[in-house]
């Protein structure tokens, strides 16, 4: 059985436990004062062939997500301690596709 929230006139809010066929209550049963029920949204998880994992937020990705970003900060860190002058950098931000398109040998040193 279903356990259902009614609310007060004045803001306070009581759960009662009924059957899915009993009638909603129209006043409370302890004090006689008129209530209405309290409806929320059902929580929806679609699942199935079209749907991702990382279409729903959940506190798992967010942990996943900050320890990915620390992992990349610490990688930088220690790149530009070894002596790295950058070149590390400079190579993320080049895109794949826009490489040079000419040979090494054919450049002249």
């Amino acid at each position: 059985m279903p356990i259902y929230e009614y609310r007060r006139p004045d803001g306070t809010t009581f759960e009662i436990v009924q059957s899915f066929s009993d009638e909603p209550l129209k006043k409370d049963p302890e004090t006689g004062v008129a209530v209405e029920r309290v409806l929320h949204a059902p929580a929806v998880h679609f699942k199935g062939k079209g749907f991702y994992n990382t279409d729903y937020g959940t506190r798992n990705r967010q942990r996943e997500n900050a320890a990915a970003a620390e992992k990349k900060s610490s990688s930088a860190d220690s790149s530009k301690k070894e002596g790295g002058s950058g070149s590390s950098e400079s190579k993320k931000s080049e895109p794949a596709g826009k490489k040079d398109s000419k040979p090494v040998a054919s450049q002249k040193s």
